[in-house]
C-alpha cells in the first residue's frame, strides 16, 4: 500500500470544519482505501456504509432512523447510487450541537455533484483524490508511472503484463457497468470504440464533427460522451485561454485520458520500449507531464487552460491564479531550446514563469523568467510555486 498523507492530511483538515465532505475521484483510485486511513486515525466512533452492499442499502432505507443516532465520523462510500440521501445528510449537517461529521465518497457523477451542491450548499466540501503522483512513488520510479498509470493497483503489481490485464479488466467493467448508468445507450463495443479513438486524439484539439461522422452519430451526442467520461474523472478537458489580443485563438478543448496507463492499454502499448516506439510516445509523455504539474501546483480545473492562436503560437499549460500564470510547455527531448512560440507566449500571455519541462537530467535557464527543467526536478522547481 502507498501512503498518500498530503491528501490524509487535506481531508482530515477538511472534517475538522465542515459537516460534510466529499472525497471524489475515478474508480479504484483509492478512495476506500484514504477512507480506511482517516478512520484508522480517527479518535472518535467510525460507521461505514458501503452503498454496492445490500444490506447497507437495506440499514439506510430509512435515512434519519439510521444516520440519526450516530456520532463520531460517517463514511458512506458510493454515495452516487443513493443521491435521495443528501436532503437527510442537510439535516443532520445542521444540528447543533454537531453530531457527527460526514465524508461521503463518490466516482463523481454529474447526479452526485448537483444532488450535494442543491442539498448541501455551505455546508460541504470538495477534495480531489487523482492517480498517484511523482511525490507518492518510490525515487527513480517515475518511468513506471508514466508507462502504468497512477492506480494503486495497476502501479503496484509486480509485472506488466499483470498491470495490464488489470487495466483491460478496468476497462471493460467501466464500459459495461459505469458508463450505462449515465444513459448512455451506445454500448460497450461502440464505446470502447469511442474511447479508442479518443486516445488516438489524445493531447490533440477537440474535433466533435470527425469523430461523430466516424461513429455516425451528431456532434452534441459524442460531445454528451465526452463529458460523460470527463464528469467521472477518465478523461480531461482542458479548455483554452481566451483574452482578447487581437488574434484569433482556437476554442475547443484539448482532450487527455487522464492516467496514462489506461492511455497506454487503449492503445495496445505493453511495455516501456513499445512505448518509446510509439507515434503517440510524445503526446503520452505530454499529458503525464501536465498531469504532474496540475497535482504539483494542487491547481483547480477552473485555473488550468491551454493556449494557441490560429498563426500557430501554442502553449501546453497555463495556470492562472489571480494576477500570477504560470506557463509550461512539454518537449520529449534532452536538449530544449528557447523559440519563437514561448516568446510570445512570454508576451502575449504575460507569463510570470514559463517552465520548460524535458526528459533531460540538466535543469537550466533558458533565458529571464524561462527555465528548463529536467523531469526529474519537476517537483523541486514547479513545486514552490504553490
Amino acid at each position: 500500500m502507498i501512503e498518500r498523507p498530503f491528501h490524509l492530511q487535506t481531508v482530515t483538515r477538511l472534517l475538522g470544519r465542515f459537516p460534510v465532505v466529499g472525497l471524489l475521484g475515478a474508480r479504484q483510485v483509492g478512495k476506500t482505501t484514504l477512507a480506511a486511513a482517516i478512520a484508522r486515525n480517527s479518535k472518535v466512533d467510525v460507521t461505514r456504509f458501503d452503498l454496492e452492499d445490500p444490506a447497507a442499502v437495506a440499514r439506510l432505507a430509512d435515512p434519519m432512523l439510521a444516520l440519526g443516532g450516530l456520532r463520531g465520523l460517517v463514511i458512506l462510500d458510493e454515495v452516487q447510487n443513493r443521491p435521495e440521501l443528501f436532503p437527510s445528510l442537510r439535516v443532520l449537517a445542521d444540528r447543533r450541537p454537531v453530531r457527527a461529521r460526514f465524508l461521503v465518497l463518490g466516482s463523481a457523477s454529474p447526479q452526485l455533484l448537483r444532488q450535494s451542491s442543491e442539498s448541501l450548499a455551505g455546508r460541504i466540501a470538495y477534495h480531489l483524490l487523482p492517480g498517484l503522483g511523482l511525490a507518492e512513488v518510490p525515487d527513480k520510479q517515475w518511468n513506471r508511472l508514466w508507462l502504468r498509470g497512477g492506480f494503486p493497483r495497476a502501479f503496484l503489481v509486480r509485472s506488466e503484463a499483470e498491470c495490464f490485464e488489470w487495466l483491460e479488466q478496468f476497462l471493460r467493467t467501466f464500459l459495461e457497468r459505469e458508463l450505462p448508468q449515465f444513459g448512455i445507450s451506445a454500448g460497450a463495443q461502440a464505446m470502447r470504440g469511442f474511447w479508442s479513438m479518443l486516445a488516438h486524439g489524445h493531447g490533440q484539439v477537440w474535433n466533435a464533427s470527425e469523430i461523430g461522422r466516424s461513429m455516425g452519430l451528431s456532434d452534441t451526442t459524442v460531445r454528451s460522451y465526452l463529458d460523460k467520461m470527463a464528469d467521472t474523472y477518465v478523461m480531461r478537458q482542458l479548455q483554452p485561454w481566451h483574452e482578447n489580443l487581437g488574434k484569433r485563438q482556437v476554442k475547443s478543448p484539448k482532450i487527455y485520458v487522464r492516467d496514462t496507463g489506461l492511455l497506454h492499454a487503449l492503445l495496445d502499448i505493453r511495455t516501456g520500449r513499445q512505448l518509446e516506439m510509439h507515434s503517440k510516445v510524445g503526446a503520452s509523455w505530454e499529458g503525464f507531464v501536465i498531469d504532474q504539474v496540475i497535482q504539483a501546483l494542487e491547481a483547480a480545473p477552473h485555473e488550468c487552460f491551454f493556449w494557441r492562436t490560429h498563426a500557430g503560437a501554442e502553449l501546453d499549460l497555463l495556470v492562472v491564479r489571480g494576477a500570477r500564470r504560470i506557463g509550461v510547455e512539454v518537449k520529449r527531448t534532452t536538449a530544449p531550446a528557447l523559440t519563437l512560440s514561448m516568446r510570445s507566449a512570454m508576451t502575449d500571455l504575460k507569463l510570470s514563469h514559463l517552465y520548460v519541462v524535458h526528459a533531460g537530467e540538466v535543469t537550466f535557464p533558458l533565458a529571464k523568467k524561462v527555465q528548463a527543467v529536467a523531469f526529474a526536478d519537476l517537483l523541486k522547481e514547479v513545486g514552490a510555486l504553490k
